[in-house]
């Protein structure tokens, strides 16, 4: 993997985990004036063209087939998720007053499960598509992306693109046809399943070595952090793939343009980079537990919204790093002995049978 993408994935799950923490803020300091800085929510749109530029960077030249693929994604994304998700929905069974956010709901649980996209019973206006785990809600995308995706690669790899787009883009359109407004309509008609594919076209071009001039790139990654921020901040009133969708492909194609290899490396956004997904969904409950033990702090000069804030980002990133090290890293060495084993096992078997 590219180092500069890990770092990207470890600074977009920071930017998330900030956005989040301000809402927090909001719940022990009504009217804090950091309160007024919210940014961060765009940091998802980075993820979803990391995700089709990586799809397509692991799948092309190579003999891969739908169910290695599907395998491959469940065991990266399942074990994780599947566990924080029956942890949210035991507590919101169990205490409810801890996680206001949730509220435990047999289908809306089962749903988050296996993906589907559900309105959380939590918003009392119902309008609020997502999981258990609010910001599982991207997953429920990429899990949609992949699903297509691994189909096509039963097709020739010179046609997936446009077979992508033309499937994406039919089910986008039939979902603006859907009179009025269905879950699966407004969840499918999402203009954020764009991102998906104009990362599989930046994919497209880096392979091809058609890439920025490495001037050019960072100046235009520069000017695409800013208006990334900028967007995310004014919170405009045009299609997201527009205001946050755009820059964050100038950003990744100008980034995977330039050669990282002769610079240092930042090891800790490099760890922090493979963390990202730890990261990403463990800090919901490190903030809900950052916000309950700062309401207990004994002394009101202990209580400041700069450290609030602080202390939410240090916290996320401490146990995101714990649990990658002692949950995720050790599903996924099995998962990797696993394949070997039976990769090994096949092997010995077509031998026998051969001999």
């Amino acid at each position: 993997m590219l180092v500069q993408l890990q770092y990207v994935r470890a600074i977009a799950a920071l930017v998330v985990v900030y956005f989040h923490s301000v809402l927090q803020l909001h719940n022990v300091h009504p009217g804090a004036v950091l309160g007024s800085v919210v940014f961060g929510e765009y940091g998802v749109d980075l993820f979803f063209v990391l995700s089709g530029f990586v799809m397509w960077l692991t799948t092309a030249n190579r003999k891969i087939g739908p169910v290695e693929f599907y395998k491959h994604r469940i065991e990266r994304i399942v074990p994780l998720y599947w566990a924080l998700t029956l942890a949210a929905a035991a507590i919101a069974l169990l205490l409810p007053a801890y996680l206001k956010s949730t509220q435990f709901d047999l289908p809306h649980l089962l749903a988050s499960l296996f993906f589907i996209p559900w309105v959380n019973p939590a918003e009392a206006n119902g309008g609020m598509i997502a999981p258990v785990i609010i910001p599982g809600w991207t997953l429920n995308y990429e899990m949609y992306f992949y699903l297509i995706f691994g189909a096509l690669l039963l097709l020739p790899e010179n046609r997936r693109i446009a077979a992508l787009f033309a499937v994406v883009g039919g089910i986008f359109l039939v979902a603006h046809a859907i009179p009025g407004n269905s879950t699966a309509s407004m969840f499918y008609g999402y203009s954020v399943v764009f991102e998906f594919l104009a990362g599989v076209v930046v994919a497209r071009l880096y392979l091809a070595r058609v890439l920025i001039r490495p001037r050019r790139a960072v100046i235009l990654a520069g000017l695409g952090t800013v208006v990334l921020i900028w967007a995310d901040c004014m919170d405009l009133a045009v299609p997201r793939v527009v205001a946050a969708g755009v820059p964050s492909v100038v950003i990744i194609y100008s980034l995977v343009s330039l050669d990282f290899s002769k610079i240092r490396e930042f090891r800790f956004l490099h760890r922090l980079g493979d963390a990202s997904y730890s990261l990403y969904l463990t800090h919901v409950f490190t903030l809900v537990g950052v916000r309950i033990g700062y309401r207990m702090l004994p002394f009101d000069w202990m209580k400041n919204e700069v450290l609030f804030v602080a202390i939410c980002i240090v916290a996320s990133v401490i146990v995101a790093l714990f649990v990658y090290r002692f949950y995720e890293r050790p599903f996924a060495a099995f998962f990797k002995g696993q394949r070997q084993a039976k990769k090994a096992s096949g092997g010995y078997l077509s031998a026998r049978e051969t001999a």
